[in-house]
């Protein structure tokens, strides 16, 4: 080889992930089983499909070959192999590879490789998951159709220094103990947000007022304690502050939390007010202040009611917080849990470019921390999105990516109410397959009885069953859990849906209204608002909102969305016909 050639070549970068800290756990025996791996897997593989080594990492390697398909059989012979030697090692000592490739019009000198082509391979490997292959689009038409590999579309990844997206593509084998990534060890500790609620302040010592406020300070701690991704303090630990004013920077000291809720408690002949705090320890400034009014008469319907709309009004203000924090750090000090907090601000906006933002940074996320639950169950919510949005080239291949997502949750966290709700969601939606979702949603309601998003997507799958007062009853809980979500516009469609299939269109309408005036690219609300629309004789306003969605989706047709819907019968003919009328066309 001469000193420096430009040439054509396949792209292969790999990464041991969590190596540091596999090193820190048992450096000898970790560096003796990576070098058996190097030479009794890495490079008899690498040499066997006629691809050269450029450099060896210690722990990876970047190497080149002369076609794609050649690069990635290497590239999941490897994944295959290290996971059969790996099996046997504790779950959190495991070694597992993540691997990015492209093809490459690249320089190349003896013990090195340049070129931008070179940097997006490198930096597709950051967004696999340990065991995983991530590969350009230019890859993926290259291997496309091959038997025995499986390449799901992850839409337009923003590589960092690159001004143009990139299209990603997972590649796994479709059958055998490579069609899955190693099981996960427990998930590192994470940058996630915690709270205290202390005692609320009672402006008189009746004890009937000290019971009522210590019932509601234990309601929102039962409430907050169904947040995903947030830690709360236990109310044990917080009695001793009393119910006196005290500095919140020193109880986020002493309690090591980042947040802290506080409030008083008024009575007043039969009412009560009850005044809370939310405050951040680090500044000791006070986020959000709110004022709640209730009567006497049910104490405990006042304590629940009251509760949630405590924790319905400062979520949305912790979650805003901790997405401008992660907004402020380095990208390499990212967490996980940062990782998805800022999917989640691109997914709600439900533009193309935002969307496809979204799944790398759960990609991302993912590839942080293979075991952390959350970032499993948003991708396959994305997924059953991008099929509902009627965005996906392939839905086949976004079915079984949702379903293979929302598996990797529950497996990870069988009792994480959120990753139950979105593999319920995605058996009814995606699979049709109600009565496993009614079973995964109803687990998921009694693990977290205050997730929102249990509540709607049960909601939901009483829609595709046809159950109209179960379906309100479940959506209207959901909304009410979640009032200032960003998502709140597909908690209004879901309740828009439920009156419709309960048979009380101008509710429908209402909400659908609602709805699309939250988000209108959410085409699901725009649709169930089109056919309540017709429903009730208002032909006018439904082909004038059939027309702005075709404007956001040119190549909406009826026969496409009939296939994908998870509407039956009778239901779906005359919800299609109803769109049909509104001359949406076939």
């Amino acid at each position: 080889m001469s000193p420096a050639e430009r040439r054509l070549v396949a792209v292969l970068a790999a990464d041991a992930a969590g190596y540091s800290r596999l090193m820190e756990a048992d450096e000898e025996g970790t560096h003796a089983r990576m070098m058996r791996l190097w030479f009794e897997v890495m490079q008899p593989s690498i040499a066997a499909l006629h691809g050269q080594v450029i450099k060896h990492t210690g722990d990876g390697f970047l190497a080149i070959f002369g076609s794609a398909s050649e690069a990635a059989q290497c590239a999941l012979c490897i994944q295959r192999q290290v996971q059969e030697r790996e099996v046997a090692e504790p779950p959190d000592r495991r070694i597992g590879f993540r691997m990015g490739l492209n093809v490459a019009d690249a320089i190349i000198e003896a013990h090195d490789i340049f070129g931008d082509g070179v940097n997006i391979a490198a930096r597709l490997q950051t967004y696999a998951e340990p065991g995983g292959l991530v590969v350009s689009g230019a890859v993926a038409e290259q291997i496309g159709g091959r038997p025995g590999i499986a390449a799901v579309d992850l839409g337009d990844f923003f590589l960092k220094n690159l001004t143009r997206p990139v299209r990603a593509y997972s590649v796994r084998h479709t059958a055998g103990l490579a069609a899955s990534a190693p099981a996960p060890g427990p998930a590192l500790p994470e940058d996630r947000p915690s709270i205290a609620v202390l005692p609320f302040r009672m402006q008189r010592t009746d004890p009937d007022q000290a019971y009522f406020a210590h019932g509601i300070i234990e309601g929102i701690v039962q409430v907050l304690s169904g947040l995903e991704g947030l830690f709360v303090i236990s109310l044990s630990s917080t009695l001793g502050y009393g119910n006196q004013r005290t500095d919140v920077r020193a109880v986020g000291r002493e309690l090591g939390v980042r947040y802290v809720l506080s409030g008083s408690v008024l009575q007043a002949r039969n009412r009560l007010r009850i005044g809370t705090e939310l405050a951040d320890t680090e500044t000791g400034t006070v986020i959000h202040a709110d004022r709640h009014d209730g009567d006497m008469e049910d104490l405990f319907e006042v304590q629940d009611r009251i509760s949630t709309q405590v924790v319905g009004a400062i979520a949305p203000h912790v979650r805003q917080r901790e997405l401008l924090r992660a907004m402020r750090k380095h990208p390499d000090n990212l967490t996980a849990y940062d990782l998805v907090l800022q999917a989640l601000d691109q997914f709600h906006r439900l533009d193309r470019e935002s969307f496809a933002r979204a799944r790398g940074l759960l990609q991302q996320a993912i590839a942080h921390d293979p075991g952390y639950a959350p970032a499993h169950a948003y991708a396959a919510w994305w997924h059953a999105m991008r099929i509902a949005q009627g965005w996906s080239a392939d839905p086949m291949a976004d079915h079984a990516a949702a379903a293979r997502a929302a598996a990797a949750a529950t497996e990870r966290n069988g009792n994480d109410a959120l990753a139950l709700a979105v593999q319920g969601y995605v058996a009814g939606y995606v699979q049709k397959d109600y009565a496993a979702a009614a079973q995964l949603l109803d687990h998921a309601l009694a693990v977290g009885p205050n997730c929102a998003l249990a509540w709607a997507f049960s909601g939901a799958n009483c829609c595709f069953l046809g159950e109209g007062p179960g379906a309100v009853q479940r959506a209207e809980r959901g909304l009410r859990l979640s009032p200032l979500d960003p998502f709140v516009f597909f908690f209004e469609h879901i309740l828009s849906q439920a009156h419709y299939t309960n048979g009380d269109f101008e509710a429908a309408v209402v909400w659908g209204r609602r709805a699309v005036a939250q988000n209108p690219r959410h085409q699901p609300a725009t649709r169930a608002l089109i056919a309540s629309l017709v429903a009730i004789g208002w032909q006018e306003e439904a082909c004038a909102t059939a027309q702005r969605l075709l404007q956001i989706d040119p190549s909406f047709s009826l026969a496409a969305f009939a296939a994908r819907t998870p509407l039956r019968g009778a239901t779906r003919e005359l919800f299609v016909e109803r769109l049909r009328q509104a001359g949406l066309p076939d």
